[in-house]
């Protein structure tokens, strides 16, 4: 009896956590909430059309609006805001980059604002349909040396992504990344890639990458693995320690990437 009240009351912080998120995000789109402009570092939450197979279990292949009722929240706002905050409270505290929790903005695909942030997250990239003028404003800021996450996707997903970013970089494709990459010792030296997802998924946890002319990581990919949830739920014991450890640190590892590469 005692564990079923447990679970049950467990149920309802998460439900209540994610009401809270979706009450953030409206709030935030409708307010057109800056970032603060005294920080050296902002993390972009970056906002696509969404029409992929992603989103099939929010109703198939229907558009996903900002105004859709909760339960029906866009995958590119996935664990938006704790994400941004914890793992940027925890880059602060780590790092001597000059930032605070607040330093993050979400960001259209398709607008010049883009061009501001040098990392950029995209959350569930399954569901990723992009416009002519999000991929030629995607394509220009890889060009000019973006860097961006992939994350929260599995199976079949990659393969989507991957169609979509033909649209980017016809002549491109993505590459399996090993440990000797230089993204997995800017900061922390990443000693394996064969970690755990925070929920069960269609296969091990695998990371792709695409890479600029000059063998940089433009674009790094956690496949069958939700970085982003490790990092909305570090401060919450819903999580073993261990792996939402780790996930800390690979995110600070492709944040300084960003910032030095």
């Amino acid at each position: 009896m005692l564990a079923v009240l447990v679970l049950s009351f467990g149920g309802l912080l998460l439900a209540q956590k994610e009401e809270w998120e979706v009450q953030r995000l409206f709030q935030d789109l409708s307010a057109h909430r800056q970032p603060p402009n005294n920080t050296e570092f902002v993390f972009a939450r970056i906002q696509f059309t969404s029409h992929g197979p992603g989103r099939r279990n929010f109703g198939g292949m229907r558009p996903c609006m900002p105004d859709i009722p909760y339960g029906r929240v866009c995958g590119w706002a996935h664990d938006y805001p704790s994400a941004e905050e914890n793992i940027l409270q925890i880059a602060r505290e780590a790092t001597g980059i000059n930032l605070s929790k607040d330093s993050y903005a979400i960001v259209r695909m398709d607008s010049d604002d883009l061009f501001k942030y040098p990392f950029g997250l995209l959350s569930e990239v399954g569901e990723m349909t992009l416009t002519p003028k999000e991929a030629a404003n995607f394509r220009e800021y890889l060009n000019r040396g973006g860097f961006v996450m992939g994350d929260d996707f599995e199976g079949d997903n990659l393969q989507w992504f991957a169609e979509q970013m033909k649209l980017v970089w016809p002549d491109r494709s993505y590459v399996e990344l090993t440990l000797d990459n230089p993204i997995f010792h800017t900061l922390y030296d990443i000693k394996t890639l064969d970690i755990a997802a925070p929920y069960p998924q269609q296969g091990l946890p695998k990371f792709y990458g695409y890479l600029d002319d000059h063998g940089r990581v433009s674009i790094v990919l956690n496949a069958n693995n939700d970085l982003g949830d490790f990092w909305e739920w570090v401060d919450e014991p819903r999580y073993p320690l261990p792996p939402s450890t780790e996930g800390l640190r690979f995110g600070l590892d492709y944040i300084l990437y960003s910032l030095t590469h």
